[in-house]
């Protein structure tokens, strides 16, 4: 009997010592993201006063290029350059290749449906979208457009029609595993003409679909 207590004894003990690891490594995680949100948005000021692709910390390979609000539902994200993991770690990625946010043309803009993409989950048509470029121009979207799609139904990131935000995300939001072969698709058109920024240049979207594989 004895020997079955302190057998109890010490699974408690290294289940707790377990349980209070988990809680520190989450502490730990949350923190870094909230520190990397923190000097991102840092980054964006520096954007806005003129800088040109001003580094979060000095070896991120990513940059602001845009804020993204959705007023209707509490949303601010910063949009990053590139569609990398490690870039979408830490907010959606805007797809190279295609045009900057807020300039003419399709933009491309993918991220996780767990993280900085879940709103998606709860956007409606006419939804209203903000974009703010670096020069500080602020261009409204409307959502005219949901969609589930197959991975390989590349169509909506060609850039032709109307200047808009097409943002990526895996579906379904509640899916247990990521990667899955569907893509959720949230097309919304600027209410007004775009105008071009200064020393942008419209980008093709040939590599695009690589956004949508990558989003979870």
């Amino acid at each position: 009997m004895a020997a079955r207590r302190r057998l109890t004894l010490v699974a408690a003990l290294v289940l707790a010592f377990a349980g209070a690891a988990c809680l520190g490594q989450g502490a730990w995680i949350y923190a870094k993201a909230q520190l990397a949100q923190l000097l991102i948005e840092r980054a964006w000021q520096r954007a806005l006063a003129g800088e040109s692709a001003p580094k979060p910390w000095p070896w991120a390979d990513t940059w602001p290029v845009a804020r993204l609000d959705a007023p209707g539902r509490g949303i601010s994200l910063f949009v990053l350059a590139g569609s990398s993991g490690r870039t979408l770690a830490f907010g959606p990625g805007h797809e190279q290749g295609s045009p900057l946010p807020g300039t003419r043309g399709n933009s491309v803009i993918g991220g996780h449906r767990d993280t900085h993409l879940g709103f998606l989950e709860k956007i409606e048509p006419d939804d209203s979208i903000w974009i703010q470029r670096p020069d500080g121009v602020r261009i409204e979207y409307r959502v005219t457009q949901l969609d589930v799609l197959d991975k390989r139904d590349t169509w909506v990131t060609r850039n032709d029609g109307e200047s808009r935000l097409t943002l990526i995300t895996c579906w379904p939001f509640d899916a247990l595993r990521a990667g899955g072969p569907e893509r959720y698709v949230v097309i919304a058109v600027a209410s007004t003409p775009a105008p071009r920024a200064p020393g942008s240049r419209a980008g093709s979207a040939g590599a695009p679909a690589a956004t949508a594989s990558r989003s979870r």
